[in-house]
């Protein structure tokens, strides 16, 4: 039990050895959840995008794919995480189109007013504070920019249930739960699609 904890603790900042596993697994273990979330975003034509908690980079990269014209900024706080997003996206950096950074989500250093959109991955469960944090997205995105945040859990299933009690620093959230910290931190419309067999949630806010 302890080795296991250790290595599932590594979703919420991956470092050492047992992160580079994880994250080695990230991309792959989290591309049909992904997939599906970004299929919920609205008509956008975005110049520039913002991945938060980026983990290994993956998400940046289909998001760079979908949107040609745009340019997307990959952050997240763990090192490890910054340094394969970086690696996986290197031909996209080198560009021009893409930067991967080390950041905390309840202080975005990201200029105000200056995004269309931004994402978060299987990522919120972690953030210190959601009302705070999404605030902190809120600034970042312009007028009528748009939010995704995609969960597989939607905060009432038993196998996440059983994580947040092993993971420190991990709380799941349900979907009125988020809607409510993004309607508080100044998001104007939310809505919120559950996968029809899975507990997976995507929620879209626009600013």
């Amino acid at each position: 039990m302890g080795l296991f904890k250790d290595y599932v603790s590594q979703t919420r900042k991956p470092e050492g050895v047992l992160g580079k596993l994880m994250l080695s697994g990230m991309n792959s273990g989290h591309a049909k959840l992904a997939d599906w979330g970004m299929a919920h975003l609205p008509d956008l034509r975005p110049t520039r995008a913002a991945d938060l908690g980026c983990g290994g980079g993956r998400n940046a990269g289909e998001l760079l794919k979908r949107y040609p014209d745009a340019h997307v900024t990959a952050v997240d706080y763990s090192a490890l995480s910054v340094e394969k997003a970086r690696e996986y996206n290197k031909a996209m950096i080198d560009a021009g189109r893409c930067d991967v950074r080390q950041g905390d989500v309840s202080a975005l250093d990201l200029p105000a007013a200056a995004f269309d959109l931004a994402t978060a991955f299987e990522t919120i469960y972690f953030w210190p504070g959601l009302e705070r944090c999404f605030g902190q997205v809120a600034n970042i995105l312009k007028p009528g920019g748009a939010f995704l945040i995609c969960n597989e859990s939607d905060g009432t299933d038993a196998t996440s249930q059983r994580f947040e009690k092993i993971i420190d620093g991990m709380k799941n959230y349900t979907a009125p739960e988020i809607e409510a910290a993004l309607k508080a931190a100044g998001f104007s419309r939310v809505g919120t699609d559950h996968h029809p067999s899975k507990p997976w949630i995507a929620v879209i806010a626009r600013k």
